[in-house]
């Protein structure tokens, strides 16, 4: 099962990644409302998004099981020798009570030791020794039950996640087809609700932010994405969109410029850009604009 569950995930690799070599080809991960000149075809369809989410929930579901499986079978078989020990130690306790009880039986005829003293050191070190075996052993089931306790509670926790995975990328779909901003803004909300820190969902807020007219609004968001990734090129060109419309220009062009470093594809968007109308006579940004993003 776990050759068959290995074959499985490469193939879904595979997969995922050609699929992402011909998105990351066709088109960048821009916003559909910043590129209305590009064709249809470098999108990437629903069906095939919704194809990819059940092979990740088959794939999940599958790991989980085999992960159950294999938790039960590791619990059986410590189980199992942790009966063998203890038939072990009560053969080996018993048959040593038989070989003291001969031994004193020898001794009491021969006028060493009387019968009740060796009926008494007897009974005391059997019981010390079932005591110590005691111990022992209810020292390995606690350590069992907190092994167990412990996988459970990593389970349900996986469990978790992937509810909240497939709910946030149901977001992104649903955020994909929304025609209003509002309802957008409203999606990205919800999506920050299960990942308060997702910088996709700060970016696309900030994105959506600037078309209701909010410049400010957006770059306090593109500033706290980029406070934990710097390189982030799409937070980078969203601050560069809204310091234009702040006519904040030499930083819009620096923000630009890095961005398109790190991302040499933002310069078609940056061609077509209705925010950067006010600087679209810049010579530094007709510099910038006209290399080419191949």
């Amino acid at each position: 099962m776990r050759h068959t569950l290995t074959r499985c995930t490469a193939g879904l690799l595979l997969t995922l990644f050609c699929h992402a070599g011909i998105a990351q080809e066709a088109a960048p991960s821009a916003p559909p409302e910043n590129a209305p000149n590009e064709p249809a075809a470098e999108k990437i369809s629903t069906f095939r998004e919704n194809w990819i989410l059940t092979e990740l929930r088959s794939l999940r579901h599958d790991m989980m099981e085999y992960r159950n499986q294999m938790n039960a079978i590791v619990v059986d078989r410590e189980l199992e020798v942790a009966d063998k020990a203890m038939s072990y130690a009560s053969n080996t306790v018993l048959t040593f009570f038989y070989v003291v009880a001969v031994a004193g039986g020898i001794l009491a005829i021969v006028g060493w030791r009387s019968v009740r003293d060796l009926k008494d050191n007897v009974r005391l070190y059997a019981e010390g020794e079932i005591g110590r075996l005691t111990s022992v052993y209810e020292k390995r089931l606690a350590d069992l039950e907190f092994d167990l306790r412990n996988k459970s509670e990593t389970i349900a926790a996986n469990q978790d996640e992937i509810e909240r995975t497939n709910e946030v990328h149901s977001l992104w779909l649903k955020a994909g087809k929304e025609p209003s901003t509002e309802h957008k803004i409203d999606i990205y909300d919800h999506i920050l609700e299960l990942r308060p820190e997702d910088a996709d969902a700060l970016a696309w807020k900030a994105d959506a932010a600037l078309e209701l007219g909010e410049a400010r609004w957006a770059l306090s968001l593109c500033q706290r994405v980029l406070a934990n990734e710097p390189e982030n090129a799409h937070a980078l060109y969203q601050q560069a969109c809204a310091r234009a419309e702040l006519d904040e220009t030499t930083a819009a062009l620096d923000d630009l410029e890095r961005a398109v470093q790190l991302q040499p594809a933002w310069v078609r968007h940056a061609r077509n850009e209705p925010h950067f109308r006010a600087i679209a006579d810049n010579e530094r940004f007709q510099k910038i604009v006209a290399q080419s993003d191949s």
